[in-house]
């Protein structure tokens, strides 16, 4: 049946209310197939690509790449499965209200982007924006500078991603290269090899422009020395040193580095996080000598590759399963404790810190756990993240021991209740059991709680039952 349907701003998970389209892969007329990507849409923490769900041609997109964010809901495109007409297509985009439920405020003031007129003038009076045809990957705010600017975008190798020209790379292309001015050799009297010096002597007189030839040398056989020369320096040299030159600042100009999406909600969330829920921590550490020995036994057994992260993850979500006062939500006034464990890890992505959760932990053998860590890792620094492997989450582990930070105090991730942020393992000395001194290997566990849902003694006794998880690690297996 031939029809009109709107393509309108998604809602992917319960706390997204805006998105942003970051670039259409398809543009306006052209005609696309199911199972095809259509554009590109940035969330508060991931790019989702989105695919035709059926067959129909691209007749209008309302709002274009690299725009401001629009609420869900809004009107973003409209798509054709017929032949309508364009007077059809003007009176739908005319009549369109955004559906009920679930729409942010501001969904229904969705404003058609208005092309701009080629060759009108843009900014400063009498600059004309001159188009550029181009099939090289290129944003729509460098491809706008270029154009505005004059830019020839072919000597542009572009940074981005699968070499795309961002908005930077135009402003560098701009400034054109560095051409430094060079003052040329330094002029040097050549020696007169009638002269006794001292090759220090020789190097402070060339310094100074002083001839040494006049020169009453009071060394050994009259021979010129440093002192002869420091006393015709015409700088007071009061301890007897070299004039120090005058330091001269050049400028320091900085670079500008606006927050991108991700970095703005996340600073949000955990500024809102700092100051709304009471954090208090709690610190021990565990041996892991045990645990380090039995990881390279286990990994050549099962086949697989678990990092010492992966078996921390695999003690919390144990040790979670039998506190279940710490493996809780905060909605509100309302504790929700929940029977699994869903562990979210800390990743460092392309756009910044997420969150990936690695559902059910706790019933997951070692191999399967490790493999599950690798592919959110490996999908995280892809941004091929999508809101089903962010959402949820009960307890979030954060481990930058592999920096070889000792400890540290880590944010906790709303609406969790709690966060472990885990240290470098170390080599410390300790007391033996003759009273001699042996080395062991520790590592540093903080726990980040929030008291309005736990109190200090529950989250001691998990600390507890973790630390003897990890250093009689026979018992992850159990």
């Amino acid at each position: 049946m031939s029809r009109i349907r709107a393509f309108t701003m998604p809602k992917w998970g319960i706390e997204m209310t805006e998105g942003t389209v970051a670039e259409w892969m398809v543009r306006e007329g052209d005609a696309f197939t199911r199972g095809q990507t259509l554009c590109l849409i940035e969330t508060a923490k991931i790019t989702n690509e989105v695919e035709a769900e059926y067959d129909a041609t691209l007749r209008r997109i309302l709002v274009s790449g690299g725009s401001e964010a629009e609420p869900v809901g809004a009107l973003l495109a409209v798509f054709d499965e017929g032949q309508h007409s364009d007077d059809e297509i003007e009176a739908f985009i005319a009549a369109f209200v955004p559906a009920e439920g679930g729409v942010a405020q501001g969904a229904a003031k969705t404003k058609a982007a208005v092309p701009e007129p080629v060759g009108a003038a843009v900014g400063a009076p009498g600059r004309v924006r001159v188009p550029i045809e181009t099939n090289r990957p290129i944003s729509p705010e460098a491809l706008r500078l270029a154009e505005e600017e004059g830019v020839d975008i072919a000597g542009i190798e572009g940074t981005g991603r699968q070499g795309r020209i961002t908005h930077q790379d135009v402003i560098k292309a701009l400034r054109g290269p560095a051409r430094p001015t060079l003052k040329g050799r330094l002029a040097v009297p050549e020696d007169d090899p009638k002269v006794f010096a001292s090759p220090l002597a020789r190097r402070i007189a060339a310094l100074h422009e002083i001839a040494l030839s006049g020169v009453a040398g009071t060394g050994p056989r009259g021979r010129i020395s440093k002192a002869d020369v420091l006393a015709l320096v015409p700088a007071p040299a009061s301890s007897g040193s070299l004039a120090v030159p005058a330091f001269v600042a050049g400028e320091n100009r900085p670079e500008i580095v606006p927050f991108d999406r991700i970095r703005k909600v996340v600073a949000q969330r955990l500024t809102q996080a700092k100051q709304e829920i009471p954090h208090f921590y709690l610190r021990l550490s565990a041996r892991a000598d045990v645990l380090l020995e039995l990881r390279k036994s286990a990994n050549l057994v099962l086949g697989c590759k678990a990092s010492v992260n992966d078996w921390i993850v695999k003690a919390c979500a144990m040790a979670l399963v039998r506190h279940p006062e710490v493996n809780v939500q905060v909605h509100g006034t309302d504790i929700y404790r929940f029977p699994h464990a869903d562990v979210s890890i800390a990743v460092a992505g392309p756009q910044g810190l997420v969150t990936p959760v690695v559902r059910q932990a706790d019933r997951m053998r070692i191999d399967q756990l490790a493999a599950e860590t690798r592919r959110l890792i490996d999908k995280a620094q892809g941004r091929g993240l999508g809101m089903e492997d962010m959402e949820g989450g009960t307890f979030s582990v954060s481990n930058l021991g592999m920096f070889g930070i000792e400890n540290f105090d880590a944010i906790i991730n709303p609406p969790q209740g709690a966060i472990l942020a885990v240290g470098a393992a170390q080599r410390q000395p300790v007391e033996a059991a003759g009273g001699g001194v042996a080395f062991e290997t520790r590592i540093a566990l903080t726990l980040s709680l929030d008291h309005r849902a736990i109190d200090g003694a529950a989250g001691a006794q998990f600390l507890q039952t973790l630390k003897t998880l990890i250093e009689e690690p026979q018992g992850l297996f159990a």
